[in-house]
């Protein structure tokens, strides 16, 4: 999963970032509302709750976090009605990307992602052609700090017997994967352990990382993720690339 790892760093990096422009409340904002749509109690809403904690980690201003939801709700409806799309793409050297939308607008969204395709060099892949080489997973992070003096043994089997498939432990760190219906049985033993995560989500992990060793490749491939992720319309990116 190291590749996976990469890249998932490299998004975090870069939402901490974001979060000085507008366009990353829109992106959180929209995933609230879509979030939202199936129920306006986070605490009921599980999918709620993990978009909130999202617009949290950015900052977002509660009323911001407010308005998403009403407008998902109903409430504040302003005409426009949110959907969840995946779009697959082929880059160079063998790998491959899924990039996941929230849009009330498939037109617009299809055409940026067209434009950038053209100049980066990817290929618009159909349904399933992409998707396959990828298993969709729950992710939840603890700080390596909260750690610290607790018996990390009895912890770690804790987490497996709550619904862990792997824990990746770095310096920093660790990762915890889970099935998508187990995340939030899992986030609730790690809270009843008297931890808190860093980050509660849903990610996508390639089964097998496509090997990139060629520096010039490299450099298209994450000029294409890059690219890719600046889309107003798009959430998340991932890739199989790895090096």
């Amino acid at each position: 999963m190291s590749g996976h790892n990469k890249w998932a760093k490299i998004a975090r990096k870069k939402g901490v970032s974001d979060a000085k422009r507008g366009a990353m409340f829109t992106k959180v904002g929209n995933l609230i509302s879509i979030a939202a749509s199936k129920g306006g109690d986070p605490d009921a809403n599980f999918q709620l709750r993990l978009a909130i904690e999202k617009a949290r980690e950015i900052n977002m201003p509660k009323d911001n976090i407010d308005r998403s939801i009403k407008r998902g709700t109903g409430e504040g409806n302003d005409g426009k009605v949110f959907e969840e799309v995946s779009y697959e793409v082929f880059g160079p050297a063998g790998s491959a990307f899924i990039a996941h939308a929230v849009t009330d607008n498939r037109n617009r969204t299809i055409t940026d992602i067209k434009t950038i395709l053209n100049k980066t060099g990817g290929n618009l892949g159909a349904s399933g052609s992409v998707m396959w080489m990828f298993e969709n997973k729950g992710l939840i992070i603890i700080p390596i700090e909260q750690l610290a003096n607790k018996n990390t043994d009895e912890i770690e089997l804790n987490l497996i017997d709550a619904g862990a498939d792997n824990i990746e432990k770095s310096d920093e760190e660790w990762e915890i994967y889970t099935a998508p219906e187990k995340l939030q049985e899992t986030n609730k033993a790690i809270t009843a352990m008297g931890l808190n995560p860093k980050e509660s989500t849903l990610t996508c992990l390639a089964k097998e990382q496509v090997k990139i060793s060629d520096p010039s490749i490299q450099t298209k491939i994450e000029n294409l993720y890059n690219a890719l992720d600046e889309i107003g319309d798009i959430n998340n990116v991932y890739t199989n690339a790895e090096w």
